[in-house]
């Protein structure tokens, strides 16, 4: 074997939207073999980590500290469709499903490569200012990179359908 037969278990394989795969690691399942539940959220987390790297071009958190921002968690949601097992492996399309003032919803859909839904998830971060832990609003240049990926996603939606791009 040489270092090309393996794969990396996370990596971005599409954009607008933004499509990561990962395979399911032996240490993330239970003895049974299912992932455990807290596992999803580092799932969803790491994936909302990628998306702010695509999004700014950069590294996440240099991108906001340089903004002068944070986006810890205020909301997560879950609907399990389906359990997944070691090695199995499956991608989580990330899409924004709100911009509000002070918080936006990131959409997670996890499919299976049979194109199953595994899971279904929406995170609600909330934009602090670094250093104070208070909320504020979008900072203005964040916001138009979402309404940009957003207004991106729905063209390549419209797209894929045979609708007017």
């Amino acid at each position: 074997m040489t270092p090309n037969d393996f794969t990396a278990t996370e990596y971005i394989v599409g954009t607008n939207p933004l499509v990561i795969r990962r395979r399911v690691k032996w240490g993330e399942c239970d003895p049974a073999g299912v992932v455990y539940t807290v596992t999803f959220s580092e799932y969803v987390i790491s994936a909302a980590e990628l998306f702010y790297g695509s999004l700014f071009g950069t590294t996440p958190q240099r991108a906001k500290d340089e903004q002068g921002f944070g986006t810890p968690t205020r909301a997560l949601d879950f609907d399990f469709r389906r359990s997944l097992r070691p090695d199995e492996e499956f991608e989580m399309t990330v899409t924004v499903a709100e911009i509000r003032s002070r918080t936006y919803v990131l959409r997670i859909c996890a499919r299976t490569l049979d194109g199953d839904i595994a899971f279904l998830a929406h995170l609600t971060p909330v934009c602090v200012a670094r250093g104070e832990r208070r909320s504020i609003d979008i900072p203005p240049a964040f916001r138009q990179a979402l309404e940009r990926y957003q207004g991106a996603c729905a063209a390549e939606g419209r797209a894929a359908e045979g609708g007017p791009a």
